[in-house]
């Protein structure tokens, strides 16, 4: 294999694959990137074996050929690397040479045959969502995501296909997202259990543009974007029945500015501490007071104009699951929907989203 390469298109790429590399591997092969050449293309290639991410960009190749390189070494060469032509090639006894300028480096690697071999996919469902609306759904979802593994159905985002209707739901027992969209083609109806880690390495590889083309296996999945592709397990299992959680609509909504919200609770936040995670929210004719009170540290409260003609009530929750919420609502002002002190807070955008957190007990 010999390659030349434009440094910033290398590093570009070896930052699509590298997040899912385990340095924890009992299987040195895991620690290592797939480099392949071919086609006056180069693909970049890593997997933990539940999932695995390819890139892939166009390049200069003089000859082609494929082998492993340690990733982390190789992104570290690479970054210290001058700003000039990179010239790689692979020499005997699985060896790596990096010529950049008067910079030379030569590293072990290992076999291609040694790496393992991504799932591949015949004859099942496709379906295509835009890629804007997809990282708008998961950008939207992902923060309610478990990460208890004992309750391991809960450890990644359901997705429904129904209809024209996408709807993806995640949940941690505390907290549950939801968004539904029509994503404009009939698709057969299918639910998937994505576990954390792919929809955090889809969410951050998803654009405003262009498609995203989703292939529904069995027990795998695969989600190719422009020049990424991610292959996945799901997790096996029953996802809870979500709609039977969520409250009916009710009339005495709390109308807030978002920002204003946002910014109060995010000061109360900093009295916050690991034993006592609660703000007071007191929620009254027209305002609604945010406060936090820590004997040991100090107290914070604030008031913010509010819309309201419900009864007076004082509820306590944690600041960061409103936060998290909040901060990705594309929405200026807010109708926020709380029957009592033990009852949920439910924040819904018409009808294609819904975020509803439990309340905290009040120190």
């Amino acid at each position: 294999m010999k390659i030349k390469i434009l440094k910033g298109a290398l590093i570009k790429n070896i930052q699509n694959v590298q997040n899912v590399i385990s340095s924890r591997s009992n299987l040195p092969i895991l620690s290592n990137i797939l480099v392949e050449a071919k086609d006056s293309h180069v693909r970049l290639t890593s997997t933990d074996l539940d999932i695995g991410i390819t890139s892939i960009f166009p390049s200069e190749i003089d000859e082609e050929g494929a082998i492993t390189v340690p990733a982390k070494r190789f992104n570290d060469i690479i970054k210290e690397l001058p700003d000039e032509d990179i010239l790689i090639s692979t020499t005997k006894n699985n060896s790596i040479t990096i010529k950049c300028g008067k910079c030379f480096f030569k590293i072990l690697g290992l076999p291609k045959d040694d790496f393992p071999k991504l799932p591949e996919f015949e004859k099942t469902p496709q379906v295509v969502v835009d890629q804007a609306v997809l990282k708008s759904m998961l950008s939207m979802t992902h923060f309610s995501i478990s990460r208890d593994e004992t309750r391991y159905v809960l450890n990644g985002a359901l997705f429904m296909f129904k209809g024209n209707n996408l709807t993806v739901v995640a949940t941690d027992g505390k907290r549950l997202s939801m968004v539904q969209k029509d994503i404009g083609k009939e698709v057969p109806a299918r639910s998937i259990i994505v576990p954390a880690k792919t929809i955090y390495e889809l969410n951050r590889a998803l654009k405003e543009e262009g498609e995203a083309r989703i292939t529904l296996g069995e027990n795998q999945t695969r989600f190719e974007l422009e020049n990424i592709t991610i292959v996945s397990r799901l997790i096996e299992g029953e996802y809870p029945n979500y709609e039977q959680v969520i409250p009916q609509k009710i009339k005495d909504k709390i109308v807030v500015q978002r920002e204003l919200l946002l910014l109060g609770l995010k000061r109360a936040a900093l009295l916050t501490t690991q034993d006592s995670q609660s703000v007071k929210i007191d929620i009254l004719k027209n305002k609604i007071v945010v406060s936090k009170s820590n004997p040991n540290i100090g107290e914070a409260k604030e008031e913010i104009e509010a819309t309201y003609k419900g009864p007076d009530m004082t509820v306590g929750f944690n600041p960061a699951y409103l936060m998290d919420a909040l901060k990705v609502i594309p929405k200026d002002e807010l109708e926020i929907e709380i029957l009592g002190p033990d009852k949920p807070a439910v924040i819904r955008i018409d009808d294609w989203f819904v975020y509803l957190v439990l309340p905290m007990q009040l120190a």
